[in-house]
């Protein structure tokens, strides 16, 4: 068998472990067995929520090749951990209520002006405090948002479950676009940016994915909202944060964001599609708790 192909399955199930480890009660109660009361669910999640954060936000800060006598790389790391720590005070004390407020939706339009100015105006990205700014925005906000999404009592020893079929969903969305335009892909979505999608491939993903959500919603109801309008917003969106960060390589010239995850590149590289759904869906929830 080829190395690499080893190398990518090897990779791949590692890292889908240790989000199914993460993001379902799975870790805790493999956990239990060992030593009681170690560590709790939530806590897993947070941890594996602050290590994809900070490995992003580095690999980031080395994709966009701050100057090296330049004071801004050095408040990087700074200004995410003081924007996380507002999410993470949140976290701990359930205080995510998906109320219509106006920090949220001031962070929420953040990750879009990021998004078009990546798009449209990418020489500012050349100047270190653009790169800086954009940084702290592409990472933490997202991730941080990210703690919002699940719900868990530290009493009852729940978990819920939105994150890990979020993955799933995204997962889902991926393969089944890539198939569908393998087999019957003609027209190209982005062909300067990410050659090998096209829309017949997207218009399959949206299809499988919204159908893999009716069977979510169907058969685990008790998630926040409704799994069939998430399934196609992550199959709109997914595509999209795929292509934000090939759009961020290709503006720095850079292959892949690192390589941590052996034969699949690094952090961003694997939640690129993560990065983008996450402010999406967490928007939607708040929608969803208003109507």
């Amino acid at each position: 068998m080829d190395r690499n192909l080893i190398q990518r399955l090897f990779g791949g199930l590692l890292y889908g472990f240790v989000v199914i480890f993460c993001t379902t009660p799975l870790g805790s109660t493999m956990l239990e067995k060992i030593s009681p009361n170690l560590i709790q669910q939530q806590q897993l999640y947070y941890g594996l929520i602050t290590f994809f954060l900070f490995v992003g936000a580095w690999e980031c800060v080395k994709m966009m090749k701050f100057d090296p006598k330049s004071w801004e790389k050095y408040l990087v790391f700074p200004l995410i951990a003081i924007v996380f720590w507002r999410f993470s005070t949140r976290f701990f004390r359930h205080g995510f209520y998906f109320d219509f407020n106006f920090s949220e939706i001031l962070a929420l339009l953040l990750v879009v002006i990021a998004v078009i100015t990546l798009f449209k105006f990418s020489k500012e990205l050349y100047y270190d405090n653009g790169k800086l700014i954009f940084t702290v925005i592409y990472t933490a906000l997202p991730f941080g948002f990210a703690l919002g999404l699940p719900k868990f009592s530290a009493a009852e020893g729940t978990f819920s479950l939105e994150v890990f079929f979020l993955f799933i969903l995204i997962w889902s969305s991926d393969t089944f676009a890539y198939f569908t335009g393998k087999f019957f892909g003609k027209h190209k979505m982005a062909p300067k940016i990410s050659p090998k999608k096209t829309w017949e491939g997207f218009a399959g993903g949206v299809i499988l994915t919204i159908i893999l959500g009716f069977f979510i919603e169907k058969f685990h109801p008790d998630l926040r909202g409704n799994w069939i309008i998430v399934g196609f917003l992550v199959s709109v969106f997914a595509p999209l944060g795929d292509l934000v960060e090939s759009q961020l390589k290709r503006t720095f010239a850079v292959k892949d964001s690192g390589n941590i995850i052996p034969g699949h590149g690094g952090i961003l590289d694997r939640l690129d599609s993560f990065i983008i759904c996450v402010p999406v869906v967490y928007l939607y929830f708040i929608l969803e708790r208003l109507i």
